[in-house]
């Protein structure tokens, strides 16, 4: 009997940033690593917005193999036939306008977080892919490491009980954040759709989601029935440098018989690891009545988890479990999110379970609430639903 090849697909680049180069260097490990055996990932086009040399300087330097073609516009990318799905990784500000002309071009689409900067804009977007059927997700790559797998399985399977909260901080600790940055880096750029919210605050908010409602049934997950949040501006140019929120759900998980809380915190001064080996605990707390789940490592790249059972009178002291993740080939745990896209690409499907349309929309309606709350707006241009429009 034959063996069955693997499924290639072909990726076009659209931006050369620093998250573009890490997600080359995962997209080049072999799939076999890890066990991805039934697909392949070729990356056969780059774009740069300014200039086709810096495409093509980003292709040698990356050690991305031939062919590959450089493009010194997005308009050329989303015309290559041979591009199967684009990886959108401009800033958020431009995710809206990016997004949609790879999407009226008919491609597929994997775009960076924020999926946009609001609502409205993603809602557009979404029903573009609907209507060139065509696969889109937001690229949320925690939500595919197998650590957040388990973890959602132990919660589903019960194995804490009823949650009830789930707090967590993504805080990076640039104490003296004016020397730190300039005022035109896209970390505190308005321009940019800066701020701590949209470029952290979203993996708080992840864990958040993942936990407290995408682990019901479709049918079960409901919107927060209540949100409260506090932002403290930076001074220099007005974006969040600080947004702590307080969410909750009218549906515990698993079986949805109270209330919940999500606590999501994020600050550009503060660190939720100051030492830099975790002397100040967990990043993550995933509390049930039955016990409580631990996650180490920042939000967005988790590293292990503890399993804390309820000490129960009168039986001996619980056993804690603990899970050391794993990063097959060295890398930093991107390639998930790029083997779960490939396989969506595969199977024709057009969103994935693990990140669907509905829940990055009903993500986006809340920080859509908590920016209005906080009094934190972007120019019009970035908040516009128009398209094209040229930022």
């Amino acid at each position: 009997m034959a063996t069955k090849q693997p499924h290639n697909v072909r990726w076009g680049f659209m931006a050369t940033g620093w998250i573009v180069e890490v997600f080359t260097h995962d997209m080049l490990i072999d799939p076999s690593l890890r066990g991805a055996d039934d697909i392949l990932h070729t990356i056969v086009a780059v774009a740069s917005s300014t200039s086709k040399v810096k495409a093509e300087k980003f292709i040698a330097g990356n050690n991305i193999p031939s062919p590959c073609a450089a493009y010194g516009t997005y308009d050329e990318l989303v015309k290559d036939p041979n591009v199967d799905i684009i990886y959108v990784a401009s800033p958020h500000s431009h995710h809206f306008q990016h997004a949609m002309l790879a999407l009226e071009a008919g491609k597929n689409v994997l775009c960076e977080k924020a999926l946009t900067v609001n609502a409205k804009q993603a809602k557009i977007l979404i029903e573009t892919a609907r209507k060139k059927n065509v696969f889109f997700m937001e690229a949320v790559w925690t939500r595919y490491f197998p650590l957040c797998i388990q973890i959602r399985n132990l919660v589903k399977n019960n194995e804490i009980g009823e949650v009830l909260r789930v707090s967590a901080d993504t805080s990076v600790g640039k104490a003296d954040a004016e020397n730190a940055w300039d005022v035109k880096h896209r970390m505190v750029n308005k321009d940019l759709a800066g701020g701590a919210l949209l470029d952290l605050g979203i993996y708080s908010i992840t864990w958040v989601f993942q936990i407290l409602y995408n682990t019901l049934p479709p049918a079960e997950r409901k919107p927060p029935s209540a949100i409260a949040s506090q932002m403290v501006h930076y001074p220099l140019t007005g974006a969040d440098e600080s947004t702590s929120m307080l969410i909750e759900f009218p549906k515990s998980t698993p079986s949805g018989k109270f209330k919940s809380q999500g606590i999501a915190l994020t600050n550009l001064r503060v660190a939720v690891d100051p030492d830099e080996k975790w002397s100040a605990g967990p990043s993550i707390r995933i509390q049930g009545t039955k016990g409580e789940i631990q996650v180490y490592g920042y939000p967005y790249m988790p590293t292990k988890y503890k399993l804390i059972p309820r000490k129960v009178e009168g039986q001996p002291d619980p056993e804690i479990k603990e899970v050391v993740a794993e990063f097959p080939g060295n890398g930093r745990g991107m390639y998930w999110e790029a083997d779960e896209a490939a396989r969506c690409v595969r199977d024709g499907k057009l969103e994935s379970d693990g990140m669907p349309w509905e829940e990055s929309l009903v993500i986006l309606e809340l920080m859509d609430e908590v920016r209005r709350q906080g009094g934190l707006t972007y120019p019009e241009k970035i908040e516009s639903t128009e398209y094209p429009l040229e930022i």
